[in-house]
């Protein structure tokens, strides 16, 4: 395999489709909502996606045998647009191999038709958030006050959107297509499902598609007790750490 590789698994009319994707990233957040509306959707797997640029290594299932690491593409049928969700194991390691997936990748939506992108991710801000914000940029300065409605607040990011979620955005303004990407506010150190959850609830009204989290939200308690246990057992180290008091008279 010498080239990144789409195989259909189902010929599937697709009709004036949406890509989403939600591949690993900061905190797993985009990853996690986009795995979870594929199952509570029921979205039917029609493509996968294989590529010499993914690590070089296979994954030992529970039934002993192996399967390739990849991405798989699935398919919910829409009254208006027909959604083509883009999950998987991994990213492109590299930058040159980011471009090269990317581009595969939007040939395929090319194909199809496909005009609107949106892009699911963290923001990691190295602190947790109690209610977390979720933040936009978009390919284009003229459709940002449209998503403003959702409740998604742009203008406070910095910096840079690596991988698939910045990549699919930008080499897609190129081809004429547009979208925005969404990201949970996320203290990124560990898995959040609370920020994919508010994630999900910003997506969910921006398709007009009733999404249940309740499954995510009993994730994401287990994710605040861990946190909490971790937190106590940082401040049980730092006292044993701390520095012995300054009155040591007795030392000579």
């Amino acid at each position: 395999m010498e080239e990144t590789t789409i195989v259909m698994l189902k010929k599937t009319k697709i009709k004036n489709p949406i890509l989403i994707e939600g591949l690993p990233g900061i905190g797993l957040v985009g990853k996690l909502a986009a795995d979870h509306m594929v199952r509570e959707l029921k979205a039917e797997k029609i493509a996968d996606v294989y590529s010499p640029h993914f690590p070089h290594q296979v994954v030992m299932q529970k039934n002993g045998a192996i399967r390739m690491l990849k991405n798989r593409i699935y398919y919910i049928k829409g009254k208006k647009n027909d959604l083509l969700i883009l999950v998987g194991d991994v990213q492109a390691v590299t930058s040159e191999a980011q471009y090269e997936v990317t581009g595969k990748l939007l040939d395929f939506f090319a194909k199809h038709k496909g005009k609107q992108i949106i892009t699911l991710g963290g923001y990691g801000l190295g602190k947790s958030a109690t209610e977390p914000k979720v933040f936009g940029s978009a390919s284009h300065k003229k459709i940002v006050a449209g998503y403003k409605k959702y409740g998604i607040v742009f203008g406070e990011t910095r910096g840079s959107i690596i991988g698939a979620a910045g990549m699919l955005l930008g080499l897609g303004k190129l081809r004429d297509m547009q979208g925005v990407c969404l990201m949970g506010e996320t203290h990124g150190a560990y898995v959040d499902a609370k920020s994919a959850q508010a994630v999900l609830g910003v997506l969910s009204k921006m398709l007009g598609v009733k999404i249940d989290t309740k499954k995510l939200q009993e994730r994401a308690k287990e994710g605040e007790k861990f946190m909490k246990k971790l937190e106590t057992e940082a401040a049980k180290q730092q006292q044993m750490l701390a520095p012995a008091s300054k009155d040591l008279t007795y030392i000579r």
